[in-house]
């Protein structure tokens, strides 16, 4: 039976991990038993340790948005976390000795008008409330050894957030067909995925409402201005010292970095 300072130890444990660039055992080794609940209760004393750290949460992100991954790890919703102002990078550069393992993979980013509060959220009212959609390349890079996780794992360790790069092209969600926005992602001029917002829940729009209602059923919602990444188009691409990554959106434009050590 985890208790209130079990969660505060697991929390720590997993912030120690990226902080050190060590990777950990997966927690449910030692806790078999270790539920959804338990992550999120993991994950909100991880937010709280950065924040008293003085590091600002500046967006939601969502994880396992593909209909395919959902199935594979056997959930019928996706998982949320959280992405801290470090995460964010202003340069064309990713740091490599800053991360253990990681990936990338694109996205589309909201950037939400007015607030919205499940239950009952649908891609409807999340469009009508947005301000703008933006391109985002989100770098994962889980603390567990191998990449190896189950879905509780996942979630306490704060859904792999590590890093992002937020274009700077703004658009109207009327503006784009986001379902049918097309994104190509390449590594070192080789083209390593393509995809299409659909991809998202059959719409990125979809995303934010699960987001909406899933919080809503812990007292919260999303704010206005809040920066929220919908989950990836592309599958999750490893990165290594020297490459040079880009990525293309329809009516969106691109970002490009290079990884350095």
């Amino acid at each position: 039976m985890l208790t209130e300072h079990s969660y505060r130890s697991l929390a720590q444990k997993l912030v120690d991990a990226e902080f050190n660039r060590q990777e950990e055992v997966k927690l449910t080794a030692e806790y078999p038993d270790l539920s959804v609940e338990d992550a999120y209760r993991i994950q909100d004393e991880l937010v709280a340790i950065k924040r008293e750290q003085g590091h600002r949460v500046i967006a939601l992100k969502m994880g396992f948005t593909s209909r395919a991954k959902m199935k594979q790890m056997n959930v019928n919703e996706p998982i949320y976390g959280h992405v801290f102002d470090y995460m964010s990078v202003d340069s064309g550069v990713l740091s490599f000795r800053e991360l253990i393992h990681p990936k990338v993979e694109a996205e589309i980013a909201f950037i939400l008008g007015r607030d919205i509060e499940g239950p009952g959220v649908t891609g409807a009212h999340v469009l009508a409330a947005t301000e703008y959609v933006v391109p985002a390349l989100e770098i994962i890079d889980s603390r567990y050894l191998n990449f190896q996780f189950t879905l509780p794992d996942v979630i306490a360790d704060n859904t792999s957030a590590s890093r992002v790069f937020i274009g700077s092209r703004q658009r109207r969600p009327d503006e784009l067909e986001l379902d049918l926005v097309g994104v190509t992602l390449s590594i070192n001029g080789e083209l390593k995925d393509l995809g299409a917002g659909a991809a998202v829940l059959g719409h990125p729009a979809h995303s934010i409402a699960m987001l909406a209602n899933m919080l809503s059923r812990r007292g919260r919602k999303l704010h206005a201005g809040q920066l929220i990444l919908t989950g990836g188009i592309t599958g999750a691409q490893p990165l290594a010292v020297g490459d040079v990554v880009s990525a293309k959106w329809d009516g969106l434009g691109s970002i490009e970095f290079t990884v350095k050590e």
